[in-house]
């Protein structure tokens, strides 16, 4: 009694793409899921950060902010 063949026919070898490498399809889905990760988080910045007023960064506003505070009377004036 034949036993049947496992391997399916073929009209020409060179007439059949191989498949593709699974290696290759799960490398670009997770660049994928790496690229999407990164505009959801930078989604979710944007919605919680974004809107925050940003600091003062010029210099007369920095030296503003760093000068010793003006006083209303001398020290030696409130000494007896």
């Amino acid at each position: 009694m034949p036993t049947p063949s496992v391997e399916p026919a073929r009209s020409s070898p060179g007439s059949i793409d191989p498949p593709r490498p699974p290696l290759r399809r799960l490398g670009r889905e997770l660049i994928l899921l790496v690229l999407a990760k990164i505009a959801f988080i930078s989604l979710i910045w944007w919605v919680v950060a974004a809107h925050y007023a940003r600091p003062d960064t010029r210099p007369s506003a920095i030296e503003h902010l760093l000068a010793p505070a003006p006083s209303s009377s001398s020290p030696q004036a409130d000494s007896p």
